[in-house]
């Protein structure tokens, strides 16, 4: 299961950065888009991290959340767009 969802986490953030670089992508998104990676490196979140354990657990918890939302509101073409590997260049590679 977790492995399953950390796998999936994956997938949905070279989605939401190629869908980032998309032209095609709103722009209320790409400001979502940017929300999240300021809130992961932010020293200000909803549970400080420097306590112990609860303040990555919000990290943990509510980035990968925010990154599948966005990733749900992407518009079809982009989402198909953004989901389609780059082209294999030497069978090993892939040049975006």
């Amino acid at each position: 299961m977790l492995l399953s969802r950390l796998v999936l986490f994956r997938k949905e953030v070279v989605q939401l950065w190629n869908a980032f670089r998309a032209r095609e992508t709103p722009f209320h998104l790409k400001a979502a888009t940017l929300f999240v990676a300021f809130y992961l490196v932010n020293p200000f979140d909803i549970l400080p991290d420097f306590i112990p354990v609860l303040g990555w657990v919000d990290d943990i918890v509510l980035v990968p959340l925010m990154v599948s939302w966005i990733v749900s509101r992407l518009p079809v073409p982009v989402r198909v767009h953004a989901g389609r590997p780059g082209p294999t260049v030497d069978g090993r590679s892939r040049r975006l």
